[in-house]
């Protein structure tokens, strides 16, 4: 278990990572993780990300009153969005958006990350929505990250960047990190000719490997098409109806048997 200090020593170097790796301009960009039930450390508003330390670092609880804050330092006003994230996603314990320049643009042009071009991708994320735009510190902005919440990791959101959440700082860093790749590749084979994407059998395969692998979260290809989303935090298997399954067979039975 990690002190509150080596977390918020994790939060700066996540955000110098992001702010070298160009995910993030000037002041753009947040980072929170869930320490406890009630308690999150998120990054402050108005800092470079590249350039925070631990003492900047303020804490919010999980309905956004500020419970520590060091001088001038505040939290972003954009820690609403990471909130809603933990209030409806309890398997999630960091939040991590950014402005990467490629999944930017395809927010920006309206383009969802949705063709299955490599392997990886498909496992570790899957499609990629777009949340409709929102204001900046409004409301508006999770009520539209919410209806993607219970079957996605990472989403676009529209006109402004990218949002990817996990179990772990790092693993909602990696996932920022993938989507941004995934995006570069999409954009780069389109320009030199047309992305050759997975068929259903072989996405099938792929997702019988993630399956394998007992990977946390959610994925979209979990998730019925079209409908309602019936993965559940961590994977974990849907209740079966033993007896109904005992009934339907009993009957299906019967009529091959002519019974």
């Amino acid at each position: 278990m990690f002190s509150e200090y080596e977390i918020k020593k994790q939060i700066c170097e996540i955000g110098k990572r992001i702010y070298q790796n160009g995910f993030v301009a000037a002041n753009d960009g947040n980072i929170s993780v869930k320490i406890n039930d009630k308690e999150v450390l998120c990054t402050p508003t108005g800092v470079s990300k590249g350039y925070m330390t631990p003492d900047m670092i303020c804490k919010v609880d999980i309905n956004g009153n500020v419970l520590q804050a060091n001088g001038k330092f505040k939290p972003s006003s954009e820690v609403k969005m990471h909130l809603r994230v933990y209030r409806e996603r309890p398997d999630v314990k960091s939040v991590v958006h950014a402005h990467p320049p490629y999944g930017t643009s395809y927010a920006i042009a309206g383009i969802p990350l949705d063709k299955p071009i490599m392997p990886e991708a498909v496992i570790a994320l899957g499609a990629v929505p777009i949340a409709e735009y929102g204001t900046p510190s409004t409301d508006e902005i999770p009520d539209a990250v919410a209806k993607y919440l219970q079957c996605y990791d990472a989403v676009l959101l529209e006109n402004h960047g990218a949002l990817t959440y996990g179990p772990d700082l790092m693993g909602a860093y990696f996932k920022m990190e993938s989507l941004e790749f995934y995006a570069k590749l999409m954009f780069i084979s389109s320009q030199i000719g047309q992305p050759q994407v997975l068929n259903d059998n072989q996405v099938d395969k792929l997702i019988d490997i993630r399956k394998a692998m007992n990977l946390t979260g959610k994925h979209p290809a979990l998730c019925q098409k079209g409908g309602a989303c019936t993965c559940k935090a961590n994977n974990e298997e849907p209740s079966v109806d033993e007896d109904l399954i005992a009934r339907i067979a009993k009957e299906v039975t019967s009529k091959i048997l002519g019974k």
